[in-house]
């Protein structure tokens, strides 16, 4: 009686925090079908009335474009460098992890250096250099520094990861006629599996919600990513706006991003939770 009591405890406890936790997501869904008056009047999820009116509209009227648009301007973006960045995050942590090479100290402290860089620090000296060689508002900024491993702490957590894989595996590779590049995609990526996903989600969130930087580098309406296209929906028509056509239109934008974490879900809390050999 004592185990299933605590039992039902640990059960009500978590429920009640799942909720607490889902709660704001729940409300922002509810509060797309209000009108103004009533989103500001309680903070309670249900509405009087559901009309998907909201929706369409928001889907039509984001601004210049419909949010289509927006949404296919962002996997422009987002795809390739999600790719590019497993890609080089990959080969540059498997590389510190295990091997030597001239001046690898110096280069892992810059590396960690750069984890405490702010990024608003980078964004003067990046947007002259790309202004320099002519391509601001265009999506080379967003995409090329994923080419070179730019993102520090995927590169960190990924090297951890690799080291945790024993030598002997390597050592048992090499025996076998592996070179450095098949070991690395036939041997330590299978292992390290959920590490990469995590690095694909990562990357993936993180471009998704990324603010700053559409904004500095992409100046037509046009080339708007969707996160760009929600600060744009709030007055595209100069006479006021719904409170509930900005929150449909984050409800949609949210989408890709919950589907990508449900579809890695179990990989992903893997790779966060877990420090060794997986796969």
């Amino acid at each position: 009686m004592r185990k299933k009591s605590s039992q039902l405890f640990t059960y009500v406890f978590l429920t009640i925090l799942s909720v607490v936790m889902i709660y704001p997501l729940i409300w922002l869904i509810g509060a797309s079908f209000k009108s103004n008056a009533e989103i500001f009047s309680s903070i309670w999820f249900v509405p009087k009335k559901i009309d998907f009116t909201v929706y369409k509209n928001a889907w039509e009227n984001s601004g210049t474009y419909n949010m289509g648009h927006y949404f296919l301007n962002t996997f422009i973006i987002v795809i390739p460098k999600v790719i590019f960045t497993v890609i080089s995050s990959t080969i540059v942590a498997y590389g510190f992890a295990k091997y030597d090479f001239p001046l690898k100290k110096f280069f892992f402290a810059l590396m960690i250096a750069a984890l405490f860089l702010p990024q608003t620090a980078t964004i003067l000296p990046s947007y002259v250099m790309w202004e320099k060689v002519g391509l601001t508002d265009t999506y080379a900024p967003l995409i090329l520094p994923s080419l070179f491993a730019s993102d520090s702490i995927l590169v960190y957590m990924l090297i951890q990861f690799f080291k945790d894989i024993p030598q002997e595996t390597d050592d048992a590779a090499s025996i076998d006629g592996c070179g450095a590049l098949k070991k690395l995609f036939l041997i330590y990526i299978p292992c390290v599996k959920p590490a990469v996903i995590s690095t694909a989600v990562f990357t993936f969130l993180w471009t998704m919600n990324d603010f700053i930087n559409p904004l500095v580098y992409i100046s037509s309406v046009k080339k708007y990513p969707i996160i760009l296209a929600i600060r744009m929906s709030i007055d595209s028509t100069g006479q006021g706006y719904d409170q509930n056509k900005i929150i449909a239109v984050s409800v949609i934008s949210l989408i890709p991003s919950i589907a990508v974490f449900a579809a890695a879900q179990k990989k992903f809390v893997n790779g966060i939770a877990t420090g060794g050999i997986v796969g």
